[in-house]
Order: structure tokens, then sequence, then C-alpha cells
């Protein structure tokens, strides 16, 4: 730093001797310092100079200038760059720019910031002698080999991201507190261990604070700071296994709507917290910064412009590994990012709703089994009332979330199976009066009503329906005519197949293949009273209670899981050539073993409606 700058940020030395105290502070509990003397460290802390960088410029670049400085992040995200792929993420308390000092050689990765970001640089001199010493040596040869073996994927192109555990994300050890820590020691502690969450180990279970909650709960509640910690920890808090996949940990939390998540053994003990921030390190799994996106979005013409990555996501996770269910379930998770900010966006134009009010998922995205193929079936159901205002208000917010979301690239249900239509969007009672026509009116109408309704999902609102509503989905086993009626519709779609089993020259995987299982598993589900949502969960939990055999199950299955998987490949390639996904297939264009293994998925399917039948 020249004589000018220090010119034009004069200080006091009172403001100097804070200045090198707090910095001392931060870097005596990290390695390589803590286990320098007193004497030493506030040698080094004299000569660190305090850099901020503002978010997606780079402090050292691959194959660029050898580095002169040893940097420690102070606060914000530093990117670990090889070539176009993000190999690693570095938070506060981590050290970068070690191997081209002390080498010579330029940097094998660009280091830039992924967000604003403060760093504490130490010049070269200082940094030799430090790194060159036993504590220094080792710590070099420590963050090297774990370094490798982040990024070892990406240099080597050997095992793909998927497969590493999610412990390989995990940074140290958990930060624990008492519950009757007072939060103004919860937020000390977080200070100076740098961390951005401390788990609460109470008598009901693991509990925890995150920075977040220090910001809705106290900040802007107004919780004094003396308050207990157990006054704002969430509790109990969701967990994932050690053994957990980074893409299945990814899955799970945009699921449950958590940024932090404690990993547990299965003995139980806590080895740390992974944080949506580590898992964006992923290249192909960045699902939380699309959902980020998504819900920040000022208004629909930044939401529109959010959702037109959704076809890019989704290749990107086809092209990942991952397996079909997980693929449906991330992209389901994504629309409903969509929804549920349309429905906030639509509540901020005609004010807080008369009355309370929930948003209903249907069909597919019910069952979490979204595609790029699919159309918005959606409905509204509201507080009973006397009040003639309240459906009209209903009626603005559902036109706007419609038409919102075609503007997002979800087609409109030719069938107009839409909140916007008055019949999909009524007061609860008459949602509970119609549901029950279903079972008992036994016509093509209201069976397909019950097909769409009987599956859905609450997005959004704070009307607590589901288990209104689910009472009389239960009640459908008891209603054997109904169940009747429910099996013939398995058989309904024409046949695949052609003179001889051979398939005809083009297939609709939905219509021939996916309905007819869907639909086969929500009737197994109804008759043995299985409220289990996704097609392959009702299977799985029908045969658990004896409802299906193993091997009818297992072959369900595997046709769901064929089909699927198709769908998915053609929808990618589709998104690739420029073209709009469809669940169109010219049998005779596919490779050999594909051809195949949709004829035996087909063939598994047509035996169980058979079955079913009779």
């Amino acid at each position: 730093m020249d004589e000018s700058t220090r010119e034009q940020r004069p200080a006091t030395a009172l403001d100097e001797t804070g200045r090198r105290a707090g910095i001392a502070g931060f870097l005596r509990r990290r390695p390589p310092f803590d286990t320098l003397t007193a004497g030493e460290l506030e040698a080094i802390v004299g000569l660190v100079e305090e850099r901020t960088v503002p978010a997606g410029t780079a402090v050292l670049v691959e194959d660029g200038p050898p580095g002169t400085e040893l940097f420690v992040v102070r606060s914000g995200l530093i990117e670990m760059v090889h070539g176009e792929h993000v190999v690693d993420v570095l938070g506060a308390g981590q050290v970068f720019g070690h191997p081209t000092l002390l080498t010579g050689l330029s940097p094998q990765f660009t280091l830039r910031a992924r967000e604003e970001s403060h760093l504490y640089a130490i010049p070269f001199d200082v940094a030799v002698t430090l790194l060159n010493g036993p504590q220094g040596a080792a710590f070099v040869a420590q963050t090297l080999r774990e370094r490798l073996a982040r990024t070892t994927h990406t240099v080597r192109d050997l095992p793909h991201p998927r497969s590493a555990p999610v412990t390989s994300l995990i940074r140290r050890a958990p930060v624990f507190c008492e519950p009757d820590t007072t939060v103004r020691d919860v937020a000390r502690l977080m200070d100076e261990e740098v961390v951005t969450a401390v788990l609460v180990r109470t008598g009901a279970g693991l509990g925890m604070i995150t920075d977040a909650d220090l910001r809705s709960k106290v900040l802007a509640a107004g919780v004094t700071p003396e308050a207990p910690a157990a006054s704002i920890m969430t509790l109990p808090v969701t967990t994932i296994d050690a053994g957990m996949p980074a893409s299945e940990a990814v899955v799970s939390m945009l699921q449950v709507g958590v940024n932090h998540v404690p990993v547990v053994t299965a003995g139980g003990d806590v080895l740390g917290v992974v944080s949506a921030g580590s898992l964006m390190a992923l290249d192909e799994l960045s699902p939380f910064a699309l959902r980020w996106s998504i819900a920040s979005a000022h208004d629909e013409q930044e939401l529109a412009a959010a959702a037109t990555r959704l076809s890019e996501f989704f290749v990107a996770l086809c092209d990942a590994r991952l397996d079909s269910v997980t693929v449906m379930r991330v992209l389901t998770l994504q629309s409903d990012a969509v929804t549920q900010r349309l429905v906030e966006l639509s509540l901020q134009r005609h004010g807080p709703p008369p009355v309370p009010f929930a948003w209903l998922a249907l069909g597919g995205a019910a069952r979490s089994e979204l595609t790029l193929a699919s159309d918005q079936d959606n409905a509204l159901a509201y507080a009973d009332t006397d009040d003639p205002e309240v459906d009209p208000y209903f009626e603005r917010l559902a036109r706007d979330v419609h038409e919102g979301l075609v503007r997002c690239g979800f087609e409109a249900d030719p069938s107009g199976v839409t909140a916007a239509d008055f019949h999909w969007r009524m007061a609860q009672s008459d949602w509970v009066r119609v549901l029950n026509e279903c079972l008992w009116t036994l016509d093509w109408r209201h069976l397909m009503r019950a097909s769409l309704a009987f599956d859905f999902r609450a997005l959004a609102g704070d009307l607590p329906i589901t288990p209104v509503l689910m009472e009389v989905v239960r009640r459908a086993q008891g209603r054997p005519q109904f169940l009747s009626m429910l099996a013939r519709m398995t058989g309904e779609q024409r046949s695949p197949f052609r003179f001889r089993g051979k398939l005809t020259a083009e297939i609709d995987l939905k219509a021939s293949g996916l309905r007819p299982v869907t639909n086969l598993a929500r009737y197994y589900a109804f008759a043995n009273g299985v409220t289990v949502p996704t097609t392959i969960g009702r299977l799985t939990a029908v045969e658990a209670l004896d409802g299906i055999g193993p091997a009818e199950a297992q072959s369900l299955r595997e046709a769901y899981l064929s089909l699927t998987e198709l769908r998915l490949v053609q929808h990618a390639e589709a998104v690739r050539e420029g073209r709009k996904p469809d669940d169109m297939v010219v049998t005779e264009s596919l490779r050999p073993l594909v051809y195949a293994e949709l004829h035996k998925a087909l063939k598994m399917v047509a035996a169980e409606q058979r079955r079913v039948m009779g």
C-alpha cells in the first residue's frame, strides 16, 4: 500500500490498534496462524493489507502471472475455477494463493469473488517465511491434499460430482451452544467461529440457529439480545445422512426449503453443517442459484427471465446423470418456486387476501413428476365466507398466476384445469362436496375430475386444507364401485402394439405408457388407503401392505423408470436442437437396445392392465 493510499485513509492510533486487534483475533484461531506466538502474529498483522473484492473480480488467474501474496478470506465467497468449471468455493477463514506463491509458477486455477468479499493480503516475504516453517509446511501439505481430492473430478475428468458424498463438502466441525445461551452470545459465537449456523443440543433433539434467523427473528422482529437461543432456534432441525450423495442433499434441502443442514452419522453423531453455498460449488448442481433468482425477482418480467433458464437447467440435470425421478423432483421444486413467487407478486398488487386460502398443484406437479412437456394443472381453495367480494378477489389472483405461468413457459392446460376457472376455484366446503361427489357419482366426468383433484399438493397460502381433503381421499377405500371404475380407467389407453407384437411407428410415451402406470398406482393406493403422492412411492407403499405382489410392483416400477428415462432423454435432445419438447417417439429411429427396453416396459404395463381389468 503506497503513501498516497495511506493519506487517503487516515486513521488514529486508536483506530489502528482496534484494526490490528480485530485481524489478530480472527487469524489466531485458524491454521497456519494458530501455532504462532503472540509476537510472531503481531508482526504479521502489522503488514496485513485489507482488500475488498467486487463480485466477479479475479484475484488470481489460471495460467496468469504467479501470485505474490497470501490471501485469507475474511468474509464472502471465493470461487476456485478450472476452465469453465467451479471446482470449489472458499469461505471465511480459508487461505489461498500459497501454491503459486511457493512455486513461482502460474496459478492452476482462477480464484474469483462469487460475491463481494473481504480479504486479508499478506506480503510475499512474510508469507514465505510463515509457510516454510514446520507448522506452515504441514498446513500446505494438508490443504493441497484436500483441494486435490475436491478438484480431481474436474482436472482429470474422473468420478462425477453427483457420486461425491455430502461429507466431502464439510469444511469444519460443528459449533454448538446451549438452549439458554443468549442471542447476543450466539451472534458473537458466529462471528468468532466464522460460521453461519450454530447447533443447539436439547432434550427434544437437535436445534439450529442461522444467520438468517438472527436477521429475521431478532433484528426484524425485535427479539431482545438477552433472549435465550431456544426462543429463536429451529427445532427439530432437518438432518441428512453422512452417506448421502451431494446430489441428493441438494434435492432434500430444496424440498424442505432450508439453506443449512447438519450432516449426521447412522449413530447420531453430528459431523458438520452443509450450506447451500457449499452445494453451489458443484457446477452441475446449482438449483439454489436458480431458486434464488426466482424468489428474488422484483416483478413478473424478472421472473420470466429467470424461468427461461429452466430448460438449460433441466439439460444440466440430465447431463449430470441424475436418475429420472430426481430430475423431475428438482424441476418440480423450481416450478413450485415460480408459482409461489407469482402468488406473492399478485398479493402485493391486490393487497392481503380477505380470507385464508390455499393454492393447490394438481396432477404431475402434485406428484413431483413435472417435465418440460407438462402443462399447468392447479386449483384454489379459500375459507368459507358469505362475502360476495371474496371469489372475485381470488379470481384476479388466479388469473395473475395463470398468465404469469404462461409467460414463464408453463402452457395452459387444454382442458382448462386452472384456478382461473371457477370449476377449480371454490370455498373449502364446496371442495369437500365436489370430491365426495366424485366418489358417489359414477360417471366419466366425475372420474376424470377425481384422477386430477385427488392428486393435490398445497403450494401457497395459509388455509389448512390438506388434512380436510385427504380425509375424503381416504374414503375411496370404502367405495368399491368407484374403485371398479378407476380400475377400468387404467386400460382406456390405445394399445401401442400392432400385428405380431411390434410397436406402432409412433408412440406417445405419456399416453401409452406413463399414464397407465400412474393410473394403476393411483388405483392401488386408493384401494389400500395409501396417501403417498408419488407414483413410485405409491407402488412401494402398497407392496408393503400386500396390496400388490412383489413381482407386479417391481414390473411397474421398472416400466415407469424406463419410460421416464427415455422421456427425459427425448426432452433433453429437443432442447439441444432448439425444438419444443414433447412425448412422441418414432420407434423406427430408436437404437436397437432402446427399442428393446421400450418394448419390454410397455409389455409389462399391458400385462398389469389386463390383470387389473380381469
